[in-house]
């Protein structure tokens, strides 16, 4: 079985996790977040790769430069999700398998939270699971790249 490398990609204001609305994102920091996700993947044999901006063009490269190197990725737009078409565009020009995450209910929120940009070029969406939503997307996407865990 391949060791397969999954990028794992935060988008703006994720870095204030642990402080920022923790009623609504909950109390870990991203730090924690990410240990959990790379312990979660070892236990899978995956690797994993993290990157965080609050700048859109910055991720929009960063998406780019996973083109050859990674398996699948998986990502939490944040708010880029509801209006980047720059974003939707880099996922389907790298053509790499991504899973969509959010920590809370998108869809329990503000309307315009409901409408995601990002999710016709993702195999699929997780939200309003807290941290525990990347666990979630990266055993998903694992599945969906066919190695199960």
């Amino acid at each position: 079985m391949k060791n397969l490398n999954i990028a794992v990609i935060h988008g703006p204001n994720l870095n204030l996790l642990g402080t920022r609305e923790p009623g609504i994102y909950g109390a870990e920091t991203l730090d924690k977040i990410n240990k959990e996700i790379e312990q979660e993947a070892k236990k899978c044999g995956a690797t994993t790769e993290f990157y965080q901006s609050n700048i859109e063009g910055q991720l929009v490269d960063y998406i780019h430069s996973c083109a050859g190197k990674i398996d699948g990725i998986v990502i939490n737009a944040g708010a880029y999700t509801h209006y980047s078409i720059a974003l939707r565009d880099a996922i389907a020009a790298v053509n790499i398998p991504a899973v969509e995450v959010h920590l809370s209910n998108i869809y329990k929120r503000e309307e315009f939270r409901h409408t995601s940009l990002i999710a016709p070029v993702c195999i699929g969406q997780i939200s309003g699971f807290g941290a525990y939503s990347y666990i979630l997307g990266l055993h998903a996407l694992l599945h969906a790249l066919g190695q199960a865990s």
